[in-house]
């Protein structure tokens, strides 16, 4: 677990955390040892650049930009927010009220839009869909008419017959 302060409230709440970020979290705190103040009330990430102080929003914003520049991207802290959530949203496994508790809406209408599928998404189950049907179709048996009911006339009657 890992206690976040919220944005909108600034209260603070503990959520799960991936394992590899602990591991990326404890080479940082190697790295930075005998540069910044530890301890449970102090802040987690530090500038280093002299004075260190706690990292900001802002200067974040501004790592990202200079990364951004010199990688010929454009990400952004709100982008890597959005990928996260769709990927949690699109876990069958997780249900969305446990995403919603995560990114901290107060309403699962917000959560709900990280539900919009992408459009090649949407094309290859659609397809998979046609597909499985195509088979289903083909697997199944033209039942044995009734005694007295001839198959060619029945065949006429349903569409079946060759023209």
């Amino acid at each position: 677990m890992i206690r976040v302060v919220r944005k909108g409230s600034k209260a603070a709440q503990e959520l799960p955390a991936s394992t590899d970020a602990f591991v990326w979290l404890r080479l940082y705190q190697v790295e930075t040892q005998d540069l910044v103040p530890h301890g449970a009330r102090q802040p987690l990430w530090w500038t280093l650049r002299h004075p260190v102080r706690p990292l900001s929003y802002h200067a974040v914003h501004r790592m990202f930009e200079r990364a951004n520049s010199l990688a010929g991207t454009s990400a952004t802290l709100h982008a890597l927010r959005h990928t996260a959530a769709f990927r949690m949203a699109e876990d069958p496994a997780l249900p969305l009220t446990d995403v919603q508790f995560v990114l901290g809406h107060a309403q699962l209408s917000t959560t709900q839009i990280y539900l919009t599928p992408r459009k090649q998404d949407v094309i290859r189950r659609v397809l998979a869909h046609h597909a499985e049907q195509a088979r289903r179709a083909a697997q199944r048996a033209v039942p044995t008419p009734a005694p007295g009911y001839q198959p060619e006339v029945l065949d006429v009657l349903f569409g079946r017959a060759s023209s």
